[in-house]
């Protein structure tokens, strides 16, 4: 008698890089379990953020708006496993669910597209530069406040082409996703964390699932990374503390080094010239406790018209 596949179904939006994102997480359940691929079908959900392209997504409600329609897809059991970016996903999560596993992280730099030159200085007075994300714009704004940052929205094959057509002069974007898409060759310049702190969870790939459905949750034990794991702990708990959301420039990133951890975190004011920072170390097995305090230390050094108490 044959046996029958196991079955999972793993939602995703439906960009490439969410794609790519995905059909690596079925690749690793597959080969872990060795299972056939069509063991584990990918479906993709259309989500609000997906259908907004004219604003910020801080003017749109914010981190939920990539994860809202595939939360609700797990909550009515149409699928089993959510794969997400991990910066993208809110720091409290709905009723019933929970992060159960991580990918090894990817590098975590952002990375600089110039349409001429090769580095930030290149960038000329005036330059127009792209971006959708606050945290790219205070920290670009910190470092050249004599360039225009303008909104860019649109997946990263869209804010490519904006940058080839002469539209901008320049954008940023995660290293990790032009690597995953083959496209790490487009970066005119990695930009160090010493000066361009990342987005937290920035790099990873996290998925969610149900509270409960153990037998689902046991099979992600062998694909999770633990160190991603402890590092995204610290950083979510930072994250959460600040209420952070897409209105407040905020940057943070753990690294786990042996048993320790290093967090360090940083808020600014959206037009860059306030910057507050806060470096952290920990026992590995205290993440949790460490971005919490990394959290609440930084509340009480920055004014309250950056994190609204």
């Amino acid at each position: 008698m044959t046996q029958s596949l196991p079955r999972l179904r793993l939602g995703t939006r439906g960009s490439p890089l969410a794609l790519w994102q995905a059909h690596a997480v079925r690749d690793a359940l597959v080969k872990a379990h060795g299972w056939a691929p069509e063991a584990v079908e990918v479906q993709v959900i259309r989500t609000t953020g997906d259908a907004i392209t004219d604003r910020a997504l801080s003017e749109a409600g914010g981190k939920g708006l990539f994860t809202k329609e595939l939360e609700e897809a797990l909550l009515d059991r149409r699928i089993d496993l959510a794969v997400h970016s991990a910066k993208d996903m809110a720091t409290k999560l709905p009723d019933g669910l929970h992060l159960v596993g991580y990918l090894p992280r990817a590098d975590v730099r952002d990375a600089l597209i110039l349409r001429e030159g090769s580095s930030l200085a290149d960038l000329k007075p005036g330059a127009k530069v792209g971006t959708a994300s606050l945290r790219r714009e205070a920290q670009l704004r910190r470092l050249r406040p004599d360039l225009q940052v303008s909104l860019l929205r649109g997946n990263v094959h869209t804010r490519l082409s904006k940058v080839e057509s002469g539209e901008f002069d320049g954008t940023l974007l995660a290293l990790a996703g032009l690597t995953r898409l083959g496209m790490a060759d487009k970066a005119s310049a990695l930009l160090d964390v010493a000066d361009f702190l990342p987005a937290v969870g920035q790099g990873a790939v996290a998925i969610e699932s149900r509270f409960g459905d153990i037998a689902v949750d046991a099979l992600l034990v062998p694909v999770t990374c633990p160190a991603t794991g402890l590092a995204l702990r610290v950083e979510r708990a930072y994250l959460g503390e600040l209420d952070g959301s897409c209105r407040t420039p905020i940057g943070g990133l753990a690294e786990v080094q042996g048993e320790e951890i290093r967090f360090r975190g940083v808020v600014l004011s959206p037009d860059g010239s306030r910057y507050y920072e806060i470096v952290r170390y920990g026992p590995a097995n205290r993440a949790l406790e460490l971005g919490l305090a990394a959290g609440q230390e930084m509340r009480a050094m920055v004014p309250a018209d950056l994190l609204p108490h």
